[in-house]
This record gives structure tokens, sequence and C-alpha cells, in this order.
């Protein structure tokens, strides 16, 4: 949710930082600050409001030195302002000994504000992060080392927290701490940064380490170390970002948004390259760590997943139990990982997330090996907590994902999870036949998605006939439920339109009270077992004076004939028409708030990492 970039080196560290919080500006944010170092001068510059507004400060007030911290804030505590804003300074009695960025909550921050205040030291925010910046400032009372000081303050936070510091009297040092909220290091030549995301420095460098709970590093242009709180020092895992240097950036397109929803061909390539195998029939993972005997002995999945990424957990139990003959439940994270759900011996937990940072994802994971299951993870960020924590799991490849909507990362979760199914089908009954079928059916997606973006103009002109309604239906049965599922999320966060997804059939067991000519009804019904069904609900919405949308097969009459608006995806087997069908419903969302003017890249409130509960 927020962000922090850290950055020392040999170049002007200010324009680095700011460059990387802009690489951050779709987590979600109200306010923007930096601290430089300049030998032991302290520069700090903040300002509530977007980036844009921290640049225009500097502009007029520069931030010299080559070491800094910087930092996009969403309000925890505290209304967003300048004075809330990172960085906050840590010193009593006059003197600044530190300056500090922080992402996550410390819950027992009242009870340290109090100890504080009556020790001399003055507060000047409203926020939980002062006070770890005067803990620090008073721990550099007593010694010169700023590394040492972080680590004897963090013993007293309680709650979660991923920490960028510096302090005048250790010029050219940048010290990190993480708890429960994410941060890499960027290893590069001559310089070293610190961010909350990989993104931020993706085009610095590709070699990284990812922080765990309880570790501390600390950065100087040319040297890192790391220790662990209660192991002492580490040598970490370098990872290496399979991302291109531009991926993280617009190269022409209008939004990040409609750039991802275009490079989903190209993702679902990459999602599948080299795991599909035709001389057997089937799909091959070399992360689940699990072997084929054990996964037979298998007899329930059970998934846990937040947002979009649980939409396409929804497609995966609808595929897994028809392919594979397995009964699948899918749970929302932030309810599995509290209630006392019954989890026999034979259960195979997944996770999925996007980022691998998701907090409630990351608690349902922690409580599944708790409980003694081998627990897997989908998750598109290598080296994320989930990806390290989990005992196995699969990769999406889709590099990186900046819009806060998510588009392509759900593209590859329904992708990777279709060779799931096709994987455990074979272990089980799924005929030879039948397995090469869903390969083939999935090697036609990309070229079948190329034909589907093509529609982008009829799409557009679709979203001129919802742009000023004030709620939408978004309806679709067996695979498609899921789908308008998620297409009702996607014009819910970047429309601001409310919209809510149902099963079809359900429409009649109450939604259909909402139908009239102002309530656009978005159906999903491209040519399936299920087909001749959902025309009778069509037919419904057409009585009641509504306005029909639909998404379907290219040559349908029928459907064609009932809908007002008729928006064709190319033919295929049911097992990849999600994939086909969801786009439409990624580009309708993002033309509807493109017309109403909204800011699609940030949408209000949101932010695209949910590191806290």
């Amino acid at each position: 949710m927020c962000g922090i970039v850290g950055y020392t080196g040999a170049h002007e560290a200010a324009p680095v930082l700011v460059a990387g919080l802009r690489r951050l500006e779709y987590r979600g944010y109200d306010s923007a600050g930096l601290a430089t170092l300049d030998r032991d001068r302290l520069t700090v510059r903040k300002r509530a409001g977007r980036v844009r507004a921290l640049e225009e400060l500097l502009e007029s007030e520069s931030a010299p030195g080559r070491c800094g911290i910087s930092h996009t804030r969403w309000a925890t505590h505290g209304p967003a302002n300048d004075r809330n804003a990172h960085p906050h300074l840590g010193g009593r009695g006059g003197a600044i000994r530190v300056a500090v960025v922080h992402n996550g909550v410390i819950e027992n921050h009242a009870a340290l504000r109090r100890e504080l205040e009556s020790q001399g030291f003055e507060f000047h925010s409203q926020t939980d992060t002062e006070v770890i910046a005067h803990l620090i400032a008073r721990e550099l009372e007593t010694t010169d080392d700023l590394f040492e000081a972080v680590q004897r303050a963090m013993p007293r936070l309680e709650g979660t927290y991923g920490l960028g510091v510096i302090s005048p009297s250790r010029p050219g040092e940048v010290v990190g701490a993480r708890f429960g909220s994410p941060l890499v290091v960027g290893l590069g030549e001559g310089e070293h940064l610190l961010a909350s995301d990989p993104v931020a420095i993706a085009p610095h460098t590709a070699q990284v380490a990812f922080l765990q709970d309880g570790e501390v590093v600390r950065l100087t242009p040319h040297d890192f170390e790391m220790r662990h709180l209660e192991h002492g020092p580490i040598t970490p895992r370098i990872d290496r970002l399979d991302w291109k240097p531009d991926a993280v950036e617009l190269g022409g397109h209008a939004h990040y948004m409609i750039k991802e929803i275009r490079e989903q061909p190209e993702t679902i390539v990459n999602t599948c390259r080299g795991r599909l195998r035709r001389s057997e029939a089937t799909a091959v993972f070399g992360g689940l760590n699990l072997s084929p005997r054990q996964l037979r002995r298998v007899r329930r999945v059970v998934f846990a997943a937040c947002g979009t990424s649980w939409h396409a957990a929804l497609v995966g139990e609808y595929l897994i139990e028809r392919l594979a003959d397995l009964p699948v439940e899918v749970e929302y994270a932030s309810e599995f990982r509290y209630r006392n759900a019954p989890l026999d011996d034979r259960t195979l937990v997944f996770v999925l997330s996007q980022s691998g940072e998701t907090a409630d994802t990351l608690g349902a994971l922690r409580e599944a090996k708790r409980r003694g299951h081998p627990t897997l993870a989908i998750v598109n960020t290598v080296g994320s907590t989930i990806a390290r924590e989990a005992d196995g799991g699969i990769y999406l490849h889709a590099g990186p994902e900046v819009g806060v909507a998510s588009t392509k990362a759900f593209s590859a979760q329904v992708a990777v999870l279709t060779l799931l199914a096709l994987y455990l089908g074979r272990l089980r009954h799924l005929s030879f036949p039948d397995g090469l079928a869903v390969i083939d059916a999935i090697e036609q997606v990309p070229a079948l998605l190329g034909e589907v973006l093509k529609t982008e103009p009829l799409i557009e002109e679709a979203a001129g006939r919802i742009a000023s309604a004030h709620s939408a239906l978004y309806l679709g049965r067996d695979l498609h439920y899921p789908v308008a599922l998620e297409g009702a999320l996607k014009l819910k966060e970047i429309s601001y339109i409310h919209a809510e997804g149902y099963p079809t059939a359900e429409m009649k067991h109450g939604p259909i009270a909402l139908v009239d000519r102002h309530t656009p009804c978005i159906f999903v019904v491209p040519r399936g077992s299920l087909h001749a069904k959902t025309l009778s609900n069509l037919e419904e919405v057409r009585a009641r004076d509504g306005l029909v949308i639909s998404v379907g097969t290219e040559d349908d009459q029928a459907v064609a004939g009932l809908s007002q608006v008729f928006l064709p995806i190319p033919e295929a087997p049911e097992v990849v028409q999600p994939l086909l069908a969801v786009v439409p419903l990624q580009l309708l969302a993002y033309h509807v708030a493109r017309q109403r003017g909204c800011d699609i890249d940030k949408p209000r409130n949101l932010a695209k990492s949910v590191t806290v509960e």
C-alpha cells in the first residue's frame, strides 16, 4: 500500500527516489516525501497529494545528496497533510538524529508515545511512525552505529513494518528493516537501492535480495550486510528479476491498465512456456515439490485468495472439478485464517496472490502450514514472502503488473489453473485424447486473444451506454460466473459505478427487481453446454425494458438478436473461454472509466498490494 524507495550511490539521490516513487504510484497513496544526506546535512521535503506535488516543491527547494529515502503514504493514523507525510524525524532537545520512512502499522504506538513524551521527545505528527524515529534516535544517543541502533529499537515495536532509515551521523548509509511488510534490496554497480516493491528498482538492476521478517540490512554504495535479530549475520539469497527494464514503463500507452490488457496474448505465451507436454498430453511444473504419488492421494483442494485472485480461483474450481474429478473449495483468505475450517490429511491447500505479499493470503498460508498441510502458492513475484514460505508453487511469469485493477495477472492465474486442472486430471482419470484436446485449446489462446483485442473500438462505443449508469448487473453461468464477478469488480474499481456479479439463473431470485432501462445487464454467454438456458434470461431482461450487453461467440445470432450491444469473441472450447470472455469486460471497464474522467491507474481508496489486514 505505502511505498518505500531508498538509494545510496554515485548519483544525486532525489531524482532516483522520485522516479522510484512514480513507479510505486499504483500502490495507492495520499502524500509523498523524501529525505537526503549531503555529507552530514539532512534535507527533508514532503507534500500531501500526488508525487507531482513533491516534484514541484523540489523544483524550488532542492534536496542535495547522494543518499536518501523516500515514501508514498496511504493514511492509517492521521489525515493526509504535509505534517503527517513521511519521512519523520527523531531526536530530542532540538537534535535531529534520524529520518525514517515506514510501511505498516505499529499497534503499541500509543504506549510508546507516552513513554517517549515522558522522556522529553516532542511529537509533531499524528502518525504511528514518529515513535519509530524517536526510538531509534534514543538508541543513537548511546551508539554511533545506525545499523545497531535500528536493531535495538525493533524489539519494542508490535505490529508490522518495513523501514528505511538514514542518519546525519552515518553519511552514505541506508538501513532497512522488515517485519510483516515487504522490502527488497537492489544490488547495483557502485550503488544500492531499497524498496517495498521490485518495480521501483527494476530499471537500475536485476539483482535483488528480499528481506524476511526480523531481518535488517545496511547499505552503502559499495557494500551491504544483513542480520537477523535472533540469528545474527546471514548470507542472503540473490534473485534475478526476469523483467525487461522497460516492462515498468508506459511505452506509449495512455495508462498501465490498457497496456497490460493488450499484453495478455504475450502473457499467456510466457505463462504456458515449457509447461505443456504433448507426448504425455499433460502439463508439467517444476516447483510443486510433491510427487505424482502424493498428488494422487489428494482427495480435496482448497484455494485461499483475495479479490481478483479469488475470482481466478473460482474458475480453477470449475476446471479442476470438471477435468480431475476432485472436490474444490474456494475461500476468502481473510476468513479462512480465522475460522476453524475442517481440513483432513488428504487436503491440498493453494494460495493465490499476484504480489506474493498480500497480508491476508500470507496469514492463510501460515495457518494451513501450522496445521500440517502441504501448502502451495501461485504467485507472480519471484522471491516474495508467500513464494518463500510455501512448500512449493507455480510462478505466473506475467511480468510486472502496475495498474491497480488487475488484468493480465488474472489471465495468467486462470491459465495456470487450467494447466493445473489438466495435470491433476491426467494423474487421475482424464484420457490421453481429452488431455491433448485441452493442450490444443490452450495453444490457440494467444492468437484468439489477438482477435478479441481487435474489437476494442466496438467496446469503446459500448462503454458510452454504461458511463452514465449508477448500477450494473453482470451475469454468467458455470465457468462464466467467476468471469462475471471479475467484470463487475473491474467496473467498480476504476469507474466507481456500483456493479454486482451473479450466476445467471440467480437473477430471478432477487436481482431482477433492479432491472430497468437505467440498469445495464452484462451477460457472459459464449456458446456452450448451458447456452440455451441463458437465452431465456436475456429474454427476461428485455421484457422489463432492460439494457442487454452480451459477450458471446462471434456468429451467435440468437444472443446478438436479444442484445442491444453484442461484443463478439472467437469460437473456442469451453475450457479456455474464460480467458477470452474476460477481456471485453476489462476493456469495457477501462473505457467507461476513461469516459467518466476517472484516475484509472490510481483509483481512489485502493492499493495494488494490500500488506495490512
